[in-house]
């Protein structure tokens, strides 16, 4: 039950060829190969894909930066900042930059892994800095994050080690724990975040608008989950070897993370706006009593 032979079998996931046998699983359907500039190039719609994820998450981050008085800006800088590491490794383990053949293959691929838990530990502690438990920008408020995300990284970078060499109890042919991260702690810290920010908007905002990126990026994380999970090897069929489920799930967690961008931005607001848009009517009753000055 708790095995990756059939998600394997279906899409190829980064650490598909290092569990399961010796050689690892390969999915029955996958995208064709590119050769380019004599290097053979996996998965290159994906490849796309994740280049324009790094671009599209640089302009998030330095937008995030540059509101300088919004709630919470340091803090949903880390969760993007991850996600810019996770989808650059991410690309250099499926596209076969790093080969699966080299022997820093498994070092990186525990590291992807560590980074894909701890992005979403990232955005879980990200779901509380609205409730004001601590001080957003404040040491104890970012070190809790650091410090705890650091933890986060290093657990799952080591258990995915472990499994990978057999050490101890932890077994690449049937990896158990791996598989409990993967999907069900991960699973279990996004499905916390959403709750949380149903929470909020529900109880503590007037403004009941930014209901909707959630449901919209809660859409989006699944849509890519079920097309790579379910569809990959169908779709992979029906368009010649063109693209599979990676493209997609690529495509739908970028599109997920750009709502929780949306979210974020539509929940938090600059003071030096609110100043500003106070100020408009005084200026327009001036206009208007200066415009009655001359008939009086």
């Amino acid at each position: 039950m708790f095995k990756f032979d059939g998600v394997c079998q279906t899409v190829a996931l980064t650490l598909c060829p290092l569990i399961g046998k010796f050689d690892g699983i390969e999915p029955f359907c996958y995208s064709r190969n590119v050769d380019f500039a004599g290097v053979l190039v996996f998965q290159p719609a994906t490849l796309i894909m994740d280049v324009v994820a790094l671009v599209m998450t640089s302009i998030m981050i330095y937008s995030v930066k540059t509101k300088y008085t919004a709630v919470g800006r340091k803090e949903i800088a880390m969760f993007f900042q991850l996600y810019l590491a996770t989808v650059f490794l991410e690309m250099l383990l499926v596209t076969n930059i790093i080969p699966t053949a080299s022997i820093l293959y498994p070092f990186f691929t525990a590291a992807h892994l560590g980074l894909v838990s701890t992005t979403s530990w990232c955005l879980l502690l990200n779901g509380f800095v609205g409730f004001q438990f601590a001080e957003d920008g404040t040491p104890i408020s970012l070190w809790s994050i650091r410090i705890s995300s650091g933890a986060m990284f290093m657990t799952v970078a080591l258990v995915a080690l472990a499994t990978f060499n057999n050490v101890g109890p932890f077994n690449y042919t049937t990896p158990t724990i791996l598989w409990i991260i993967y999907y069900l702690v991960n699973g279990a810290t996004l499905l916390i975040y959403i709750i949380s920010q149903l929470v909020l908007v529900v109880y503590t905002l007037s403004d009941q608008w930014p209901l909707g990126d959630i449901v919209f990026g809660t859409l989006f994380f699944l849509l890519g989950q079920v097309v790579m999970h379910i569809f990959s090897v169908a779709l992979c069929e029906e368009v010649k070897h063109y693209l599979d489920g990676m493209f997609f799930g690529s495509m739908c967690n970028l599109l997920a993370v750009m709502m929780v961008y949306k979210y974020w931005d539509s929940i938090t607001k600059e003071d030096l706006e609110f100043s500003i848009g106070s100020k408009h009517p005084q200026w327009d009753m001036h206009l208007k009593e200066d415009e009655k000055r001359p008939y009086d």
